[in-house]
């Protein structure tokens, strides 16, 4: 690092920890491995850690630019890539608890941070002195000898200059403050509104005999739940998946199913939590900037950075899967119609009967009843499960420390370790849903690494799984069960990332690589002998169990990936508007599901005023949602290499597929990809897996 960069981040550390006031974000963090003293974080903390970190970085800055050196990699490019010291460590964490642990008071910081941290970055974005320094670098790129990292990160920051407008006239650069401000702020207000509408809707039964078919642990659960509302004696049911989804697979009550999934799907679209507003007007903005820029629409300027590079790519690649898809669909339809008809004679089939008959076809198909493998996956043997695979692997080990600050109380921090016991990192884990942690699961980080792993990388797996019930532990669906592989591969590729500096690039279409290959080895009969065990007995399951649940792999796959194809495709013509005009979001809607032809039993995973990858704050996302699927040739073609070599674990593949991970994107995906499998990916791997051929 350079003699402007290493000063940049003492006088950043010094006057961090000159600091008299008591903020904990003004002093060094003294805790294990310099970790986030959450018990002394407190609301009030965050607005004045927001000011004095985005000062400092414009300080910083402004001392490249005032350089009297000419400008180069290391006193600028790697310079700048110092610059966010103070600030980084209170975004991380504020970013962390806005979506695990948020509350009004987060909320409104929130609010009011969303139009500051907007106009910080276009200071940054167009600062005339920093662009020049940069471009000129850009221009030099041929006489300085950078490495491939080096190189990529150059190209993204002189990319990053030029994407965020700073070849626009003094007009539109005001005019592209102005859409960034705005977005900012509609993007916070689109989270908020849906949090409120998903926190607010409840379903509440009195009666026992309206919940025949549920399983014991469910109910319990429901029970649970309606006491600590206050509802003692009833049972609770809410949008959250480990209570809606079992419902409307096990619950004979048809009119209640319809009154929870009709719930689900017409959320946001009326009074105080209706979105659709919002995101009418996100998405006309987002047109306006992208043609600012140059681009026919914003999928056109969010592709360019992705390996599908157009809105022709992922059109290209979603056309074919959709149709394989769907036709399998309709085939699982008519199975489902026929066992619906000797049960409901003269009865359509509606949305809220599909995943209630599919499970009954389940049984009848492959005698597997989804109940009778959950007392094999207590949560804590899936997470070892995990954990087993990577130590399998990579050689890595995971040991709880109970001396690390968390959050809040169901928080658990584990110790990663390489073989021969030097410390990799710290993961976070996160499994329960409360009333301030927004639904889904995700993978975030509290410190990235960085520096070739010099700095320890805390990293966080935040889930929404169903809670324990009665005495018996917290026992995962498969899906659950594939969800916590899936975010522990995230937190493995941000574990593992050796890159120099925070960043290079982010082709949203890799990303879920590393998640979604783990997911892989999560259903192998081989590692299910060794984590599967009876929560009770602690007898491994069954190898006839294993054998069915391999045998029924593709069962439904017609209906998952239909329902997840249909938002891939909904985001794509969202994104692919061309005129910056408000359009009603229903009938826009209406007409893209149409189109595809998506039939009307299986609604879309997600609809426009729930829909957060892309309408939520930073809309990240956006244009992007296909990226699953893109990475889903990804990751089916990257496990092929080890079936191919006959060893789930096969020490040299494992090696490699390492190295990938601890690329990162320090260079471009496409060729890191090449350089792990010796080729490009192939799709046919997916489409077997999926029975999709």
């Amino acid at each position: 690092m350079t003699r402007i960069a290493l000063l940049l981040v003492a006088l950043n550390a010094a006057a961090l920890v000159a600091q008299d006031a008591p903020n904990p974000f003004f002093k060094a963090w003294t805790g294990p491995f310099g970790t986030p003293p959450f018990a002394e974080i407190k609301e009030e903390h965050f607005l004045p850690a927001f000011k004095e970190g985005m000062a400092k970085q414009k300080a910083a800055i402004q001392a490249i630019v005032d350089a009297k050196e000419p400008p180069t990699f290391a006193n600028t490019i790697e310079a700048m890539d110092a610059t966010g010291a103070a600030l980084e460590p209170v975004s991380l964490v504020f970013g962390a608890l806005s979506g695990a642990e948020t509350n009004p008071k987060l909320q409104a910081i929130n609010r009011d941070l969303a139009p500051l941290r907007s106009r910080h970055q276009d200071d940054i974005a167009f600062n005339e002195g920093l662009w020049k320094r940069v471009k000129q670098v850009y221009d030099d790129r041929a006489k300085a000898k950078l490495s491939p990292e080096q190189a990529k990160l150059l190209e993204s920051r002189y990319k990053g200059f030029v994407r965020a407008g700073a070849l626009l006239g003094p007009d539109q650069k005001t005019r592209m403050r102005a859409i960034n401000e705005e977005l900012s702020q509609l993007g916070v207000k689109y989270a908020d509104r849906l949090l409120k509408a998903t926190k607010d809707f409840r379903l509440v039964v009195e009666k026992a005999e309206d919940l025949q078919g549920l399983p014991p642990n469910q109910l319990e659960a429901a029970a649970q739940a309606a006491k600590k509302a206050g509802l003692a004696g009833k049972w609770l049911f809410t949008l959250d998946g480990p209570s809606i989804w079992p419902f409307l697979q096990f619950a004979e009550n048809r009119d209640l199913r319809q009154k929870l999934l009709t719930g689900y799907l017409d959320r946001c679209r009326s009074g105080e939590t209706d979105t659709r507003p919002l995101l009418a007007k996100i998405a006309a903005l987002r047109v306006e900037k992208a043609r600012l820029l140059g681009y026919a629409s914003w999928a056109d300027f969010v592709l360019e950075e992705n390996m599908a590079k157009n809105p022709s790519g992922v059109y290209g690649l979603l056309k074919p899967v959709w149709q394989a898809a769907l036709a399998k669909a309709k085939v699982e339809r008519e199975e489902i119609r026929a066992l619906m008809a000797k049960e409901l004679p003269g009865a359509k089939l509606e949305p809220w009967d599909w995943r209630f008959y599919q499970e009954r076809v389940r049984k009848a198909k492959y005698d597997l009843d989804e109940e009778a493998l959950k007392p094999y996956f207590s949560i804590d043997r899936v997470r070892e499960g995990a954990f087993l695979v990577a130590t399998k692997l990579y050689g890595i080990t995971f040991a709880e420390r109970k001396d690390v600050p968390v959050y809040h109380p169901e928080v658990r921090v584990f110790e990663v370790k390489e073989k021969d016991g030097r410390h990799v990192g710290l993961l976070y884990t996160d499994y329960h849903p409360r009333p301030g942690k927004r639904g889904g699961a995700w993978c975030g980080s509290l410190r990235p690494a960085r520096e070739g792993h010099k700095v320890t990388p805390l990293v966080t797996n935040v889930c929404n799984f169903t809670r324990p019930a009665g005495d018996a532990p917290a026992l995962l669906t498969p899906d659950e069960t594939r969800t916590l592989f899936h975010e522990f591969g995230h937190a493995l590729a941000n574990l593992f990332y050796m890159g120099q500096y925070r960043g290079g690039g982010r082709a949203q279409d890799y990303v879920e690589l590393p998640s979604q290959i783990m997911e892989n080895w999560a259903m192998e009969p081989e590692v299910l002998k060794v984590y599967a065990r009876h929560h009770k007995t602690g007898a491994p399951i069954p190898e006839a169990l294993a054998a069915k649940i391999k045998k029924s792999r593709s069962f439904g796959e017609g209906f998952a990936t239909t329902e997840y194809m249909a938002a891939a495709l909904l985001d794509m013509d969202w994104h692919t508007l061309a005129e910056p005009k408000e359009v009603d979001p229903d009938a826009f809607e209406k007409a893209s599901l149409e189109k595809w032809g998506l039939i009307p039993e299986i609604p879309s995973r997600y609809r426009s005023p729930y829909f957060q990858h892309i309408f939520g704050p930073g809309g990240g996302y956006s244009a992007g949602y296909y990226s699953y699927i893109w990475s889903a040739v990804l990751d089916s073609d990257a496990f092929m290499a080890f079936k191919e070599k006959g060893d789930l674990f096969h020490p040299a593949t494992a090696a490699a597929f390492r190295k990938l991970l601890e690329k990162g994107q320090t260079i471009e995906p496409a060729e890191i990809y090449r350089g792990f499998r010796g080729r490009d990916p192939k799709p046919e791997a997916l489409l077997a897996k999926r029975g999709l051929k």
